[in-house]
């Protein structure tokens, strides 16, 4: 099990350092070489391809080598491609006079690394058991953010002293590491023939007939997550607007409240196992009403650097430490035939919320106000919490048994 979480945390971190550098990074080199903010925000839209790739993960599980490993030989595609795009942006020294080519390669890595995602998310429905499945996602979550750090805030201090090509090549060398783990990784065996494609497809619609999934995909995650996403969306605008220069916020909310927000990932996972899945949901729950009431000087227009840093710090980790639980469980239903699918389409349906709830959040803010906006989104956390809590007493996460290695005889039926 520590091997598996091993490559697990190999490939989770190196998938989000080209997304840390592409969201982060690039964004702030583009605009110091005088990118219009318009533009940037163009380039975010990217992004949207994440919450769309449910629509090729049955491929995924539908088809892959036997003799290399279903997922592995996905993999070593997938991880080589995501070192090629890095190096197709070498040539682009002056990305902000070269926008075009900059963006489509970005892109192909994006539509890459989300099917890397897939892969491994299957992977680690395959791998885990149920008690592991909280320091697993743990070490999912708290990549994202370290994948931040690495490669929207390293990646630009070495940019902004040695230039684009020492940064891109760091970037690369990085991300091949995966590489390397994924050629070393011997992927548990199947036993049973891949599910036909139109079974795989029918695997999006069928993972909410399990027993409770309705109730939690459709109740707890849209209320956490549109709380927690709407309070989340008006913290930059309320810097903006409390005087905080935008190198300074790019530096708070890209890199310092990266750190707590990974150590608070990863003993999230770590207490998953030992206090279950509710418990860590009620305590994350507290501490993000709690960060969001330290957070109300600032969303009423004051914002001393110490107590903000402070607050946001508290927020990222709680908002982490919530997601911890919410990936978990969205893996408790996650069956191990069809993973990639199952754990791509709940996941990706609380990505549709956030992202609704970002606007949903700012909307609202322009109408009645920052601390609104926050007394709402506590509101809604709670009653997540609450549904969630009522849910896990119900619903028991399952174990299914874990998968032999690959080339081991399965026993003939007695």
């Amino acid at each position: 099990m520590r091997s598996h979480l091993g490559t697990l945390t190999a490939l989770y971190v190196t998938q989000y350092l080209g997304i840390g550098f592409i969201t982060v990074g690039l964004t702030a080199i583009l605009r110091d070489g005088g990118t219009s903010l318009d533009t940037l925000a163009l380039l975010q839209f990217v992004g949207l391809i994440w919450p769309i790739k449910f629509l090729w993960a049955p491929l995924l599980d539908r088809y892959g080598s036997r003799r290399r490993g279903h997922y592995r030989s996905w993999l070593l595609v997938l991880q080589g491609g995501l070192v090629l795009a890095l190096l197709a942006l070498l040539p682009y020294t002056r990305p902000a006079g070269q926008l075009g080519p900059v963006v489509a390669i970005c892109a192909a890595y994006v539509l890459l690394s989300a099917t890397q995602d897939i892969a491994v998310d299957a992977v680690a429905v395959r791998v885990l058991s149920a008690r592991a499945r909280g320091a697993g996602n743990g070490i999912q979550v708290a990549a994202s953010y370290l994948g931040n750090l690495l490669g929207g805030g390293a990646c630009v201090v070495v940019y902004d002293r040695y230039g684009w090509v020492p940064a891109i090549l760091l970037l690369a060398g990085l991300t091949a590491v995966g590489l390397l783990v994924v050629w070393r990784f011997r992927e548990p065996g199947r036993t049973a023939r891949p599910a036909g494609a139109g079974q795989a497809y029918r695997a999006l619609l069928t993972v909410f007939g399990q027993p409770g999934c309705r109730w939690w995909t459709f109740g707890v995650v849209p209320l956490v997550y549109t709380g927690a996403g709407a309070a989340y969306a008006v913290l930059s605008p309320a810097l903006v607007d409390a005087g905080w220069s935008l190198e300074r916020i790019g530096v708070v909310t890209g890199i310092v409240t990266s750190a707590p927000a990974v150590v608070a990932g990863l003993v999230a996972g770590a207490s998953v196992g030992r206090f279950g899945r509710a418990g860590v949901l009620v305590a994350a729950g507290v501490a993000l009403a709690a960060s969001t009431a330290l957070l109300l000087p600032l969303l009423t227009g004051r914002a001393p650097l110490a107590p903000t840093v402070l607050a946001l710090s508290g927020f990222m980790a709680a908002y982490t430490a919530a997601n911890v639980v919410l990936y978990t469980v969205n893996m408790d239903y996650s069956r191990p035939d069809t993973g990639g699918t199952d754990f791509t389409v709940l996941s990706s349906f609380g990505m549709i919320c956030s992202f609704a709830a970002a606007s949903v959040g700012l909307v609202v803010a322009d109408r009645v106000g920052y601390p609104a906006v926050a007394v709402g989104s506590v509101v809604l956390v709670a009653a997540g919490v609450a549904v969630g809590v009522a849910h896990q007493r119900r619903h028991r996460p399952s174990a299914p048994p874990l998968p032999r290695p690959t080339g081991e005889p399965v026993p003939a039926a007695s």
